[in-house]
């Protein structure tokens, strides 16, 4: 791995191995010029999604099993190489694992289950490994879509800034569910709950980079909601909600990833179906959105994505294209423009930059 100022950085790399993956996959990527360059592969199972340790020295992922089986994994990462060697795994306490994030402070990994509507912590070990679940909750409910949304599915989890508090976005019973992680260190202790519009299937959820405001985009309503955030309270208030679809198109489109740019200036959202990247501009006195535009990937069904931490490229992993689309970010606009550079790989389903 190169040195600390250098323009070279990590990429890794989620996918599902029903197909011609292996697992998770090592790129190098040089973020003056957009290239992806291959490096190794870490073989796992349905590694759909990742995360970082803030010390960068481990990477953990879910494997989405849909039976029994599924589980979190924990990887050292090689400090000159960038390359994965297993450490342990645990069972995610639940089916079909779809999400995983850690703490800032390194201390837990926290993973939502989408099959069984369960979410799950495990405290980190001085190795990296992970210990067995210190707690596990389950969500109950149901929403309005007979097929879909007949019990609860846990979609996302992730941290406020100031790690106090965890929200989960369950698409099955139309909630972002808080929970307090901090005055009991390795529980998820309930707080409160946001009811999104019935049939809305709430998914992925993220912060402005000044923590005042947050973003959460719902997969089956293909809308963006802005939330004014408290962040003394842990209180989310609504005060915004956008389409992520032209007015005119008429085809079946679901979301799935959404992302602020280093800047905070500007928000994207990813469309399945429509095959793009819509793009919003960010009123930063109110966090609330103004169109900007939508973007094709160039590819089919673009799952997540991710943007390098100067903000200046926009990798998009199309899942059923098998490719992950490079973009040029122009910082001023908002707008994408393709390089022209892809890379094949089997089904991606996540993006990670890891910067020395």
């Amino acid at each position: 791995m190169t040195q600390k100022g250098s323009e070279e950085m990590l990429v890794y790399v989620g996918t599902y191995t029903r197909g011609e993956s292996k697992g998770i996959y090592v790129y190098r990527f040089d973020a003056s010029t957009g290239e992806l360059a291959p490096l190794s592969v870490a073989e796992a199972k349905n590694p759909s999604f990742l995360t970082l340790h803030p010390n960068k020295r481990f990477l953990y992922a879910v494997n989405e099993v849909g039976e029994p089986g599924g589980g979190v994994s924990a990887f050292a990462i090689a400090p000159e190489t960038g390359n994965l060697t297993f450490l342990n795994h645990q069972p995610s306490q639940g089916t079909a694992p779809c999400h995983v994030n850690v703490d800032d402070a390194g201390a837990f990994v926290y993973a939502a289950n989408y099959g069984s509507g369960t979410v799950s912590v495990y405290p980190i070990r001085e190795d990296g490994g992970l210990d067995e679940a210190s707690d596990v909750v389950r969500h109950e409910g149901a929403g309005p879509d007979a097929r879909r949304q007949r019990g609860p599915h846990a979609h996302s989890i992730n941290l406020s800034p100031d790690n106090h508090f965890a929200f989960v976005a369950d698409l099955g019973i139309d909630k972002l569910m808080l929970y307090d992680v901090q005055t009991r260190p390795g529980e998820l202790m309930p707080h409160a709950q946001v009811t999104i519009a019935p049939g809305a299937g709430p998914r992925h959820f993220t912060f402005h980079p000044n923590g005042r405001y947050a973003y959460l985009i719902n997969e089956m309503g293909n809308t963006i909601m802005v939330f004014t955030y408290v962040a003394a309270q842990g209180t989310l208030v609504a005060i915004q909600t956008v389409p992520t679809l032209p007015v005119d198109f008429a085809g079946k489109s679901t979301t799935a990833d959404i992302h602020v740019a280093p800047s905070g200036r500007f928000l994207y959202g990813s469309n399945r179906g429509h095959d793009s990247l819509v793009i919003y501009a960010i009123d930063e006195a109110t966090g609330k959105l103004a169109f900007v535009g939508h973007e094709p990937t160039r590819g089919q069904a673009p799952r997540n994505f991710a943007l390098d931490p100067t903000g200046t490229f926009l990798l998009a992993a199309n899942q059923d294209g098998n490719n992950i689309v490079i973009f040029r970010v122009n910082v001023e606009t908002g707008l994408l423009t393709p390089t022209g550079q892809d890379v094949n790989v089997s089904m991606p389903v996540c993006v990670k930059f890891l910067a020395k």
